[in-house]
């Protein structure tokens, strides 16, 4: 009888390894099913390990300089990293390159958070239970500061189930939602084929009809969208308003992040019990979990990595340059209360075995 794999076991491509180490980079992944902020890291030209750390439903991640933010079920936690704290870890010295720690936590509400980005210092969220995208600071539980046209007022309904945005300059440019509904949970009533991509700087309706768009992406001045609900990476013309199928994946696409030629998009195993998931063109051939590697310059599939267990649904994928092996401590470890960083050095202040400093 063969033994249960342990959680979170992945196969992967055996070229991925490689590419990481070639790019030196790593990806990261949100799971909100698995409850996990997960970095994957290449260890040789062979091997690929894991960081699962904790989180509350894990959404959005963003990704600027130094700085992590990470949307939860009701808050949102901003890291930062310390890489003078990684050779002193405590629990593994000498092994990581970049160490991120917890800095400050937003007290958000349970709304929904989906996309998540930083635009300079300012903390942009799509918040998809108010229909809105929002600022999160310090003053309030969220700042509201845009609605597509067809959202008459502000409340906690999820209308049209808002949930990408793409900044330009610093600020949203573009939104995806499921849908044009004013109504509460409205958007369900045409999951499939009734998503939109909107101009938030014009409140135009760029492309409707879509079949759950996710993720826009601006790459290069071009703008690209997954569409979950039919497993199609898609190119944008948006003068003519139309879109042009780049690549279709045979699962539910949501997460993308493009780093080098090299497009990394995050692939969904479909719960066939779901209400939002049932019924979609994809269930059928949404047969596993994990991140597609695509090659942008031939449009094909470069590798890819798989989960064998514990995973099932990916929110986001981001990727974190120049950094071969990050170490992470989520909030939910109490080591990150061990960790100092003060400009210009770093300490490890560890309790002895009676817990006092």
């Amino acid at each position: 009888m063969a033994k249960p794999l342990p959680p979170f076991t992945c196969s992967f491509s055996s070229n991925v390894p490689e590419l990481l180490l070639q790019l030196k980079c790593t990806l990261a992944l949100s799971t909100y099913q698995a409850g996990k902020v997960i970095l994957l890291s290449a260890t040789s030209d062979e091997d690929l390990i894991q960081l699962p750390r904790n989180f509350a439903k894990p959404m959005g991640i963003a990704i600027a300089d130094n700085k992590m933010a990470v949307a939860s079920q009701d808050e949102v936690t901003v890291l930062a990293n310390a890489p003078g704290l990684a050779p002193a870890y405590p629990r593994q010295p000498n092994t990581y390159d970049a160490f991120y720690v917890p800095r400050s936590t937003y007290y958000t509400g349970q709304v929904d958070i989906h996309d998540l980005e930083w635009g300079g210092d300012q903390l942009w969220a799509v918040n998809t239970l108010f229909s809105c995208i929002c600022n999160i600071d310090e003053d309030y539980s969220f700042r509201p500061i845009w609605q597509p046209s067809f959202i008459d007022e502000l409340n906690p309904e999820d209308r049209c189930h808002l949930n990408g945005m793409a900044l330009v300059d610093g600020k949203p440019k573009f939104a995806t939602a499921l849908g044009q509904s004013n109504s509460p949970q409205g958007w369900r009533e045409n999951k499939a084929n009734g998503g939109v991509l909107i101009d938030v700087q014009t409140n135009d309706l760029v492309l409707q009809g879509l079949p759950m768009p996710h993720s826009p992406r601006l790459y290069n001045d071009e703008l690209y969208l997954l569409l979950s609900a039919t497993g199609e990476f898609v190119r944008v013309d948006r003068e003519k308003g139309t879109y042009e199928v780049i690549h279709k994946l045979d699962g539910f696409v949501r997460g993308m992040a493009r780093y080098d030629d090299y497009l990394f998009v995050g692939l969904s195993k479909l719960r066939k019990r779901s209400t939002t998931f049932q019924d979609l063109p994809v269930s059928e051939k949404s047969v596993f979990c994990g991140i597609v590697i695509v090659y942008l310059p031939k449009v094909s599939l470069y590798g890819h990595i798989k989960y064998e267990n514990s995973v099932e649904e990916i929110y986001d994928v981001k990727v974190l340059p120049n950094m071969i092996r990050p170490g992470l401590i989520g909030p939910a470890k109490p080591e990150h209360k061990w960790s100092l960083a003060l400009p210009g050095t770093t300490f490890w202040a560890q309790p002895d075995r009676n817990g006092d400093q």
